[in-house]
């Protein structure tokens, strides 16, 4: 599958931040982010929030200020991609993550479907990320790692909360799943920042605490990183993309503020910066490992 490869080739492999459109929608009052913001606002305060780019933005905007852009989308049929793979080439998009399927299809169907999205990736020389994520056809472990056993060439945008809460990772020897999980971290060329518990998907995460499923997320960021950048070349690059939504999706938890109302229980901006600081660290601790 297609590479991240947007400079030329000239720099040494480098981690991007980015930032989900969705992350900045329907803020809280209290929320250091923007609060009924146009379109034009929310993406100038991504950029002046030191984002180099924003996955689902309005392609107008990003190319007038500068901001890089990424596409999103849930294809269930081959042929699905089809149009938006136009859309994506001929606007000033760098790649795409995918949701593929509603996770109820058989292997045979499991494989028209990736070899469609492998072929529709090379043939428009455009990288699209297979995302792991529930209701889809990587909702669990074993399905994904049978997937690539038939598909080598796959490549993912990591949306590991799906899978730590939705299957209770922390059962068992964690470090166990780690090793089932390496081909997957070999594939890894785009991430959706979001940290879950074994319980929820999406937990505010307390700044300068330790938390062991935030040691859990940051393990699977750094396997990620070491994994791209084994086989990166000049010019490569992984995006890092927090994507915390609001309770509209069920993502965002409530609780009730002191008149009784229901409100969003942490900061979305704000967290997604403490994200992007977590992600520098393991980009770090990754460049360290493969040192030794």
């Amino acid at each position: 599958m297609i590479k991240n490869t947007n400079d030329g080739g000239t720099s040494e492999p480098y981690l991007r931040l980015d930032l989900n459109y969705w992350n900045s929608h329907d803020l809280p009052e209290f929320s250091s982010g923007p609060h009924n913001a146009s379109d034009l606002e929310r993406h100038l305060a991504i950029m002046a929030a030191g984002y180099s780019g924003v996955q689902d933005g309005n392609p107008k905007i990003c190319e007038e200020i500068g901001l890089k852009l990424t596409g999103q989308f849930r294809m269930n049929k081959v042929g699905e991609l089809d149009e938006k793979v136009k859309e994506w080439t001929d606007g000033p998009y760098d790649c795409a993550t995918i949701h593929v399927g509603w996770g109820m299809e058989s292997d045979l169907e499991v494989d028209r479907l990736i070899d469609y999205v492998i072929e529709t990736s090379t043939k428009s020389d455009f990288p699209i990320y297979v995302e792991t994520h529930r209701a889809t056809v990587t909702q669990d472990m074993q399905r994904t790692e049978a997937m690539i056993r038939r598909f080598p060439n796959i490549r993912f945008n990591g949306d590991f909360s799906h899978w730590y809460t939705g299957l209770e990772m922390v059962n068992g020897d964690i470090e166990d799943k780690w090793e089932f999980m390496a081909p997957v971290f070999e594939r890894v060329r785009f991430i959706h920042g979001r940290i879950g518990t074994p319980g929820c998907i999406q937990m505010d995460i307390p700044k300068g605490i330790d938390q062991p499923y935030v040691a859990h997320f940051k393990e699977m960021w750094t396997r990620s990183f070491i994994g791209f950048l084994k086989n990166a070349q000049l010019g490569d690059y992984i995006c890092f993309t927090p994507e915390l939504l609001p309770s509209e999706y069920y993502y965002a938890q409530l609780m009730r503020n002191e008149a009784g109302e229901y409100v969003e229980a942490g900061d979305r901006w704000s967290q997604a910066i403490m994200y992007c600081e977590l992600a520098k660290e393991c980009w770090a601790e990754a460049q360290n490992r493969l040192k030794l």
